[in-house]
Formats: C-alpha cells, sequence, structure tokens
C-alpha cells in the first residue's frame, strides 16, 4: 500500500517491526483502531493474525475481503471484555479529545498482559520543543499554532457528525506514560523509527542541560515531598529521569511504544495516593 515502503512514513517502521517479530502476532486476535487505508491490517493478516478493523471513516479502508467498521471512541469499542491480544493504535491518540478514556477502552478489551502498540508524532524530541518554546506549535518553522483553519482534517456530516481534528492533542511520553499508567498500562518497550536533522543538532547543546536540570529539578522535589516515600520517588521519578535524557526520544521523529497491560483502571484508582485531603488549603 502507498508509504508502506517509504522510510518517511510511521507505517513503514510498523510493517517492519511486525514482519521482524511474527510471533507476536501470528494466530493472535488482533484490533487495529483506527485503521485508516489498513496498511498495518493488511500486513497482520499477511502473518496469520486474525485482525478487526475499525475506524471513524471507514470509506477509506483498502484492503479486499476485509471489513473495516465504523467506531466513534467517545461511544467506544463494538467488543467484548478482555478477549484481544494485541491492539494497535496507529497514528491515533493525538487525535482523540479524550486521550485517558480511550486508554481505559484499549484496557477494557485486551487480555491481562496483552500488548497496546501506540504511535505518534514525536513531540518529546529536540525539535518539537523548540518549535513549541518559539511559536507553540510541534513543527518548526513549517505549520502555524493549531487553529480552526488548519485543524479540521475531516468533517463530512452525510457519515457522521463527528469532527475529525488534527494533531490538537499532541501529547509528549511523560503525559502519555502518566494517562497509560492510569489506564493499567506499563511501558514494555520504547522502538527508535528514524532520527530527525534539526534534533540531533540541537543534542549535543541540549542533552548536559537536561541532565543536570533533570537531577536538580528530581532533589528539589524529593526534598519538598518528604511526605511520600522515597521508594515511590524512586520508582517514579526515576522513570520520568530516564525518558527525559533517553536519546532515542530526544531525537527520534515518532513514538513507537509497546505498552503492557498489568491492572484494570480501577484496581489503579484504588492504588493511587492523593497529594491533598482537601481543596481548603493547596499550596
Amino acid at each position: 500500500m502507498e508509504y508502506d515502503d517509504d522510510p518517511i512514513s510511521i507505517k513503514y517502521y510498523v510493517k517492519r517491526y511486525i514482519l521482524r517479530h511474527p510471533e507476536q502476532f501470528a494466530g493472535k486476535v488482533i484490533v487495529d483502531a483506527p485503521a485508516g487505508s489498513g496498511s498495518t491490517t493488511q500486513t497482520l493478516r499477511e502473518i496469520g493474525a486474525a485482525v478487526y478493523a475499525y475506524d471513524l471513516f471507514p470509506e477509506y479502508f483498502k484492503v479486499e475481503g476485509l471489513t473495516c467498521e465504523r467506531f466513534n471512541m467517545a461511544e467506544g469499542l463494538p467488543i467484548a471484555d478482555e478477549c484481544v491480544d494485541v491492539l494497535f493504535c496507529q497514528e491515533g491518540i493525538e487525535h482523540f479529545s479524550d486521550q485517558y478514556r480511550a486508554l481505559q477502552e484499549f484496557n477494557r478489551v485486551l487480555k491481562p498482559g496483552a500488548s497496546l502498540f501506540l504511535t505518534t508524532p514525536n513531540y518529546s524530541n529536540l525539535q518539537s520543543r523548540l518549535s513549541y518554546f518559539l511559536f507553540e506549535t510541534e513543527y518548526h518553522l513549517k505549520t502555524m499554532p493549531p487553529n480552526e483553519v488548519d485543524s479540521i482534517w475531516m468533517k463530512d456530516e452525510s457519515r457522521t457528525s463527528e469532527i475529525y481534528l488534527g494533531h490538537l492533542f499532541l501529547l509528549g511520553i511523560q503525559k502519555l506514560r502518566l494517562l497509560a499508567t492510569l489506564a493499567g498500562f506499563r511501558i514494555r518497550q520504547l522502538i527508535f523509527t528514524s532520527a530527525s536533522v534539526t534534533s540531533c543538532c540541537l543534542l549535543p547543546l541540549a542533552f548536559p542541560l537536561l541532565v543536570v536540570t533533570n537531577w536538580w529539578t528530581y532533589l528539589n522535589q524529593v526534598r519538598r515531598d518528604r511526605h511520600i516515600p522515597t521508594k515511590q520517588h524512586q520508582l517514579v521519578y526515576r522513570e520520568q529521569m530516564r525518558l527525559n535524557t533517553d536519546v532515542r526520544l530526544l531525537i527520534g521523529k515518532h513514538l513507537f511504544i509497546e505498552f503492557e497491560k498489568i491492572a484494570d483502571p480501577a484496581e489503579v484508582r484504588k492504588s493511587l495516593q492523593p497529594r491533598h485531603t482537601t481543596f481548603d488549603i493547596i499550596t
């Protein structure tokens, strides 16, 4: 299909990963949502997976012999609980207005220990950080900030009342990690795709500053939050520090992450320790 063999496209790297690791997918029940034109669906079917495709606009699905069902994330996936082995959410999370709800819905349909493969433009690389600093946009000197002219990507009331918004809800690795954690996932692996030339040029200048400021912030936060157990600091804050200084994330064009389902969201909520017992005084 178009872009499958083009290294500029994330589809190229997703296809390459699937073909390099067929044992993860062959014979498995897999959901592809949003499925888009169906390139990932077709690759998975060719290696022997049972694939079910869903998209807000299934009319653009192009895989012969398979049907793509219409789904709106606000209404959820028409799938029973805990019956899916693997779920692909490719270039979709940045279009969902309620990303926490979307991740909870993915958790609902996945079996315990199952994998969620998620891709999204890398809002955490150095180019995107500089672009946001200069112009509050993700692409340096390429696009205007999000607006009502450029951010409405699809609007077809004959098919759905939903508006398909562009990269209005982009999120970096830290926020994505947090939302996934609250939804019952943990990062199993980060899969590198390709490097941004601008980010590579910025790396020698930015990396030392990132390391120093990360350690300074960590030590300052631990000192302030003495009421939180030290072990919890180490588990959470140090994972964040590792992500903040991971060269793959600092220079990569895309986030390509495999999450593992480790708990139900309800179980996660029970284990949370709130910072405040009342909103009367917040410091």
